[in-house]
């Protein structure tokens, strides 16, 4: 799991599994906001890897990619996945993006439409409504405060009320509590994180994406509705709305991975028809 130098500064830490076939472009997984390639799920690779290349990296200072000392935004994470891919000559990828990931994936879609086949764009926004912006707000601020504790207990808003009254839930939050950001510089990038979270708008620009496109939502997902997902595949030429339920959460992917994955393998198929060629 080498760290590929994008620039002068910056060292982006990338997790690839399985090898480029001709029957598919590779898959880009771009993470949400304080995850890295160390929470990915077995399930959702190795499934994935059987037949396509996956490639998984972590955003600047989180993970072992290195720290940023400029200040960041979506436009520039996508500019540094868009440098990883010209990095490694993928060409051409199916991109995935998870709650923050899915706005890099929006922005790298508008500035490098040569770099994406397929967007699907999971627990996604165009531009943040007043509930989001004041969830957002409390969500960062423990962060902020270096409150690493309170930070992860927060992050429980992603998941549905069943599953953390589950035994599935305590399992879980110890297997995936060692690779969140530990460091003072790697918490204070989540706190940067929720920031750009909160100035994302590409309501106006989202109508220049011309790649196919589906847009996933959980039916309870409290971060990022239904109905801010709907405004999103209204804007995209052409866009699928699949909203999942019941009791679908903004972390579908770590809760019920088998669901999500066979969202994600039925687009990338709908993708590699005769109607997309």
């Amino acid at each position: 799991m080498p760290c590929l130098r994008i620039d002068d500064a910056v060292n982006l830490h990338d997790d690839i599994h399985g090898r480029a076939h001709s029957g598919g472009e590779p898959v880009l997984l771009v993470t949400g906001t304080s995850t890295s390639v160390g929470h990915r799920t077995p399930t959702i690779i190795d499934s994935l890897a059987a037949d396509r290349q996956i490639i998984a990296y972590d955003h600047r200072s989180i993970g072992a990619s290195s720290p940023h000392t400029e200040p960041v935004s979506i436009a520039s994470l996508a500019a540094d996945a868009a440098a990883l891919l010209d990095e490694l000559g993928t060409g051409s990828v199916h991109v995935v993006g998870w709650s923050l990931g899915s706005t890099v994936a929006q922005e790298l879609a508008l500035a490098r439409p040569d770099m994406v086949a397929f967007l699907l764009l999971y627990g996604t926004w165009a531009r943040g409504d007043g509930f989001q912006r004041r969830l957002a707000v409390a969500l960062r601020s423990p962060w902020e405060h270096g409150d690493l504790a309170g930070g992860i207990t927060a992050l429980g808003v992603a998941f549905s009320p069943e599953f953390l009254d589950s035994p599935d839930f305590e399992q879980l939050a110890a297997s995936i509590l060692p690779p969140f950001p530990q460091t003072a510089e790697q918490i204070r990038a989540v706190a940067h994180q929720w920031a750009e979270n909160l100035d994302h708008d590409s309501q106006d620009r989202l109508p220049g994406i011309d790649r196919p496109t589906a847009v996933l939502v959980g039916e309870q997902d409290v971060f990022t509705s239904p109905r801010q997902a709907r405004v999103v595949a209204d804007a995209i030429p052409n866009a699928q709305l699949v909203v999942e339920g019941p009791g679908a959460s903004h972390g579908l992917h770590v809760e019920r991975p088998v669901e999500w994955l066979h969202h994600v393998r039925s687009h990338l198929a709908r993708c590699a028809s005769p109607l997309h060629a």
